[in-house]
């Protein structure tokens, strides 16, 4: 049966904290098979990995740097202070597959590689039960397209790598890699089920419209052939100000985008980052010509309280008692937050109960609905439960 336990340490510095949160994350465990690691962007990574090994040897370890801090049973850690969050699983039924790969030409075919590299690292030679990814905020969707080409379509949950300001000092890391542009992966065999609630928790409005024009991948130039940001500061009676350049992705945090997926059963939010010249739109996901956007809506209140509600609903999903929770929050909602983040600690414990639980801040978030097609998106709340 499933084991797991958090750790955290704020010391200054990088190698002793790993060494602290790891000694406090293995405690009461026999057989760990493998922990998440979330860090601080302002430590050194490959020191707060060599501290974590030392009391963790030989145990498989990933994870990425998170925005402003995390959240364990303990309440916020962070805020000021560099900080590093872990939680360490046991369970002798459990195998457990990580690997890496740094960005180096096509995200498609990396993925492939990455796929069949973690079923090796497993010693399985089939697709896993499900699998966590973290990926650097640029192509996670290709990643994906990638690993699935191996192994199907399997339920997954993650997040991207953050750091503190959206300047790319964002890490990502699994064993001795430490790198800023990749993708990283564990594949999981045996042991508990898992079970993964994504959501925005944003209420649809009667905003919408037709993607008529894109650039790339995620550059929105037209809604229903009006430039973006003059469609979207007409919905909501805005200046040109409010939606010009780094003010969009602030003005956006409470209402944002969203697509539904082609059974109505999931949207995904789609967070528009930077208002451009031209009127088009920097988004934090892939976007697609002749699909339909709707403006959602969510008050800072409400971004708060769906903490605690979403990990209701995620307990009431599961198939049995929960033994652990993997919770992925997206940074952009943790700023919009900001000095109230001790509330979604609390709503978050409060829900939670004796249940261990880490909560990790991305900058993109991971997850599936019922006939697991797997959804990237922004400003959504990746809440993953484990179970027998």
């Amino acid at each position: 049966m499933l084991k797991a336990n958090v750790g955290s340490s704020t010391n200054e510095c990088p190698k002793t904290a790993g060494s602290e949160a790891a000694r406090a994350a293995k405690m009461g465990l026999a057989d760990v098979k493998m922990a998440f690691v979330y860090a601080s962007c302002a430590y050194e990574i490959a020191q707060v990995i060599a501290g974590v090994k030392e009391e963790l040897a030989g145990v498989p370890v990933l994870g990425n740097t998170s925005f402003t801090g995390v959240i364990t049973p303990e309440g916020y850690v962070g805020g000021d202070k560099p900080f590093v969050g872990i939680m360490a699983f046991s369970d002798a039924d459990m195998s457990v597959g990580i690997a890496a790969v740094e960005k180096n030409g096509c995200a498609i075919e990396l993925g492939e590689s990455l796929a069949k590299k973690a079923m090796a690292a497993a010693g399985k030679d089939t697709a896993p039960d499900y699998f966590y990814m973290a990926a650097s905020p640029a192509e996670e969707e290709f990643y994906l397209k990638g690993m699935s080409k191996v192994i199907g379509r399997v339920p997954f949950f993650g997040g991207s790598a953050a750091d503190n300001s959206i300047a790319g000092e964002w890490k990502l890391y699994a064993e001795d890699a430490v790198f800023a542009d990749g993708c990283i992966v564990a594949y999981f065999y045996g042991g508990p089920k898992m079970t993964n609630l994504f959501t925005g928790a944003y209420r649809e409005t009667n905003d919408f419209g037709v993607i008529t024009k894109i650039d790339g991948n995620r550059t929105l130039m037209e809604i229903d052939g009006i430039p973006a940001t003059r469609k979207y500061a007409q919905w909501r009676g805005l200046d040109q100000e409010a939606v010009t350049g780094g003010n969009l992705l602030v003005t956006t945090i409470t209402s944002p985008l969203g697509i539904k997926d082609r059974l109505g059963d999931l949207i995904a939010i789609r967070h528009p980052m930077n208002g451009n010249d031209n009127g088009s739109m920097a988004i934090g996901n892939n976007l697609a010509e002749k699909t339909c956007v709707i403006r959602m809506e969510a008050s800072v209140d409400e971004l708060i309280s769906s903490t605690g509600e979403t990990l209701k609903k995620l307990i009431e999903k599961m198939p049995s008692k929960p033994l652990a929770f993997h919770l992925v929050h997206c940074g952009g909602r943790r700023a919009g937050i900001g000095d109230r983040i001790n509330e979604v600690a609390a709503s978050i414990k409060a829900a939670a109960g004796d249940i261990p639980y880490i909560v990790e801040f991305t900058f993109g978030e991971y997850g599936f609905e019922s006939d697991n097609n797997n959804t990237c998106g922004g400003l959504m709340l990746s809440f993953t439960g484990f179970c027998e």
